[in-house]
């Protein structure tokens, strides 16, 4: 799919439209000028200069010059993108030189499960990504904005209707049939990986106006702080607060998008002269029975049809955000932002519409010691989706008949392949309908509407306290709810070709509530001797809960053209179905970071003890560890001027999975069944009680994971990169196990099946080939390899056996996710 986009930022920061902070005068205050320059000797335009304990200041001019009123002995703080802020005591005259960003580089902030650390001080594979506007393309999902972005995560549309949502992979999969889906995390809240009709991704909640960066954990060293979640790598959001400074920012955007191209099929006059080379002109052959059949070439019609150009289109799309941050009463940040996005499929009848809102208050009080964050996010999204079987339908179908046709009353108008023509208005039934042939595409587009309109809320409350008289101690508090529902509806209209006469609808609605609390304590020291040693150590405790509900309802009724006026258009039969589970999970969690000789040798060890009520066994140990060295901080490296950063690191660790199994698979439950067919042993409206298929030693999937990177730097950071190699092993797969008749209550039950590996190589280098004032230039190369082996399934090692994994078979000496 081709895209054109069309984008209009605009921002208005203060009462100057954004291009300088208010400037009050004070009694007594004195005017201070001064410049700012960089290195170079260059004046810096458009450099901020504040004045500390103030929301008051001024941003530099085409000379890099600037004048602002200040009370004596005031201090300024000059930052700019791309170089180190400073703060400098006021004075006239003032030139102020500012320094490249390699220190700040290195310095920034990372965030990590459970805290943050310093991007020097990494032990573990992790990736920290900060959307800059750059994306190609209509952004409707946060997953739009990490495609391409990080070494080692794909990320795949899932069948490119709008708004479909997409399967990320971080390090390939390392699963058969439990979750290869990673973790993600909002703003501290662990994201339930079940999605409700409408929403399926759980990145999909997140307005990707409002995220201010992402974290990409990779490692076991990184990932086993969240245990049994945590297997197939976590994607950590935060998103933006308010600062000082009143902002208001605009971003839309519109785009164009067309199908690349047309498949290459034949057009009606090479369809007929095909016909006719094949089968000659004849118009009727002779069956058994001696009686006349229409030949192919009867069959023939005048018509000259582009089914592709029928059901494709050009689509148009727009995208809305306005956000609006600062500072009420001079110590309470907020952020508030709104968001609409109207995106039209290619396919006709395909469409997406959504509404974001979202609200950030961040105070501080006590002077600085208590930190409160609350956030709250909601979404409204409304489907409507097209049957991609139509484009199969557009290259199969016969370019010779029209769209529409007289005497298909049966078939809403719409021309259809039949056996032959005396029965096109057959009340009762179509029996001459091919019902193993190709559909009409336009009719399958307009003869069923499937729609889902879904409503998501995430609010979450984090608290942060410094204790009074020992600051090296922090307290955290995390409290967040999820709360999605959304419906789904499908109406077939009985004279479509998929309905075989009947029509129907039905409808789907799914309801999920996710809640969880954790808290944690963090203490933190920095030794006062020549080693510069620093030690930190964290611990908590985390519960979370799980609740899923689902309802739905089907029926199906006749045609208004019945020949029994009493059934014309009433309903036929009807099913329905009622379902609700939950799930507990409850965790203690460790973290302790020891750096040594001032950051040249780390070490990082991590421990998580889940328990689940998804096992009879309910609690599994998780533990990890890591070691890095900065090289570059070594005598025989440190006087090479060129070389600004060489880190090794080493990691080793374990995680679970409990994800996609179900909820009880461990004991024996009876789960309902409603009749509603002939083949089943109640009929009608009869309920029938059977056991479910069960497991009791079902346990963890557990992956051991390896783990040897090097981070490197030269030219102040100017060319920077990190080479990867990992090996995971799983054991105790879970999927889906044929087991002997008669031994349990069905001839599948899931279990724990087998191992299976997944190794590969990851790199990525970053190239900041142009950087002044005016124009900058960036580029960025990452390379990935991945390869997975099935080594054992329980069941049997030969070629020949194997086991299904969601539509996809696998056996020992295969590739999950590929067809045995």
């Amino acid at each position: 799919m081709k895209q054109v986009k069309c984008k209009f930022p605009v921002k208005v920061m203060g009462l100057f439209a954004g291009l300088c902070l208010s400037v009050s005068a004070f009694a007594q205050s004195t005017t201070v000028t001064g410049q700012v320059k960089d290195a170079s000797g260059e004046p810096v335009i458009g450099a901020s200069v504040l004045i500390n304990g103030t929301s008051n200041g001024t941003v530099t001019d085409l000379d890099g010059n600037f004048s602002v009123n200040v009370q004596p002995g005031a201090t300024l703080t000059i930052s700019y993108i791309g170089y180190q802020k400073q703060q400098v005591a006021a004075s006239n005259g003032m030139v102020i030189t500012l320094k490249d960003d390699q220190a700040q580089q290195m310095n920034e902030v990372v965030v990590i499960g459970y805290g943050a650390v310093k991007k020097s001080d990494l032990t573990g594979s992790v990736t920290a990504l900060k959307p800059d506007g750059k994306n190609k393309g209509l952004v409707v999902n946060a997953q739009d904005m990490l495609s391409g972005k990080v070494a080692g995560v794909s990320v795949t549309n899932d069948g490119g209707t709008p708004g479909a949502g997409s399967t990320i992979r971080i390090r390939g999969g390392s699963s058969l049939n439990a979750s290869n889906n990673p973790l993600i995390v909002i703003d501290g809240v662990a994201m339930d990986q079940t999605g409700v009709k409408g929403v399926t991704n759980p990145l999909s909640l997140v307005n990707p106006q409002d995220i201010e960066s992402f974290n990409v954990l990779k490692d076991a060293s990184a990932t086993a702080i969240y245990g049994s979640r945590g297997s197939n790598g976590v994607i950590i959001i935060t998103t933006k607060k308010g600062r000082r400074g009143t902002q208001i920012s605009y971003n839309g955007s519109f785009t164009v998008s067309t199908k690349s191209k047309n498949l290459d099929v034949l057009s009606a006059d090479e369809y007929r002269k095909l016909i006719t080379e094949k089968f000659g002109t004849a118009l009727y052959t002779l069956d058994a029975n001696g009686n006349q059949v229409p030949t192919a070439y009867a069959r023939l019609g005048k018509a000259n049809t582009n089914w592709q150009d029928e059901i494709f289109r050009t689509a148009f799309s727009h995208d809305h955000n306005v956000a609006v941050s600062g500072q009420a009463a001079n110590w309470l940040p907020y952020r508030v932002s709104a968001g609409y996005t109207n995106q039209q499929g290619i396919i006709k009848t395909s469409n997406f519409e959504r509404f974001t809102g979202a609200l950030t208050l961040s105070p501080s009080l006590l002077n600085d010691h208590l930190k409160l964050t609350l956030n709250a996010k909601g979404m409204w999204t409304k489907n409507r989706y097209a049957d991609g079987e139509a484009i199969k339908a557009a290259r199969q179908f016969d370019p010779t008949q029209p769209v529409r046709a007289n005497g298909f009353d049966n078939f809403g108008g719409y021309y259809q392949w039949l056996d032959d023509g005396t029965a096109l208005n057959d009340p009762t039934w179509p029996q001459t309908f091919f019902s193993l042939a190709t559909k009409n595409p336009v009719s399958i587009l307009n003869l069923r509407n499937e729609r889902a309109i879904s409503r998501d809320f995430l609010g979450s409350a984090d608290v942060d306290y410094k204790v009074h008289g020992f600051e090296d101690l922090r307290l955290h508090v995390t409290a967040g709810i999820d709360i999605a529902k959304g419906r789904q509806t499908k109406d077939i209209d009985p004279a479509s070709p998929q309905a075989i006469y009947y029509g129907s609808h039905g409808w789907e609605s799914q309801l999920k509530r996710n809640m969880q609390l954790s808290a944690y304590a963090q203490y933190y020291h920095d030794f006062n001797d020549k080693a510069k040693n620093h030690f930190d150590i964290m611990a908590g405790y985390e519960w979370a809960h799980f609740w899923h509900n689902t309802h739905n309802s089907y029926w199906s009724f006749f045609p208004k053209t019945n020949n029994d006026a009493t059934l014309a258009g009433k309903e036929r039969n009807r099913t329905k179905y009622d379902y609700a589970t939950e799930n507990y999970l409850v965790s203690f969690f460790g973290r302790a970071n020891w750096s040594l000789m001032d950051g040249r040798y780390m070490v990082t060890a991590t421990v998580r003890d889940d328990g689940s009520s998804r096992f009879r066994d309910h609690w599994a140990v998780f533990p990890s560890f890591a070691f890095a060295w900065r090289m570059n901080e070594e005598n025989m490296l440190k006087q090479i001027d060129w070389l600004s950063d060489l880190k090794l690191r080493l990691s080793w660790g374990m995680t679970g999975q409990q994800e996609g199994i179900g909820d009880y698979n461990y004991f024996a439950v009876y789960e309902m069944n409603t009749g509603s067919e002939s083949y089943y042993p109640v009929y009608g409206d009869g309920t029938l009680a059977r056991p479910k298929a069960f497991d009791p030693n079902l346990k963890w999937e557990t992956t051991t994971s390896y783990n040897i990177g090097l981070d490197w730097g030269i030219l102040k950071q100017r060319l920077s990169g990190t080479v990867d190699w990992y090996y995971r092993k799983t054991s105790d797969l879970l999927n889906s196990a044929t087991v002997s008749a008669g031994s349990n209550f069905r001839n599948q039950v899931m279990s724990n099946i087998g191992s299976m590996f997944n190794t590969g190589v990851e790199a990525s280098i970053h190239w900041l080939a142009v950087n002044t004032k005016l124009f900058n230039w960036t580029m960025d190369y990452n390379f990935t390899y991945n390869y997975n082996k099935i080594t054992n399934l329980n069941g049997g090692n030969d070629a020949n056996y194997f086991v299904p994994t969601g539509g996809i078979s696998a056996g020992t000496g295969g590739n999950i996710q590929a067809q045995h």
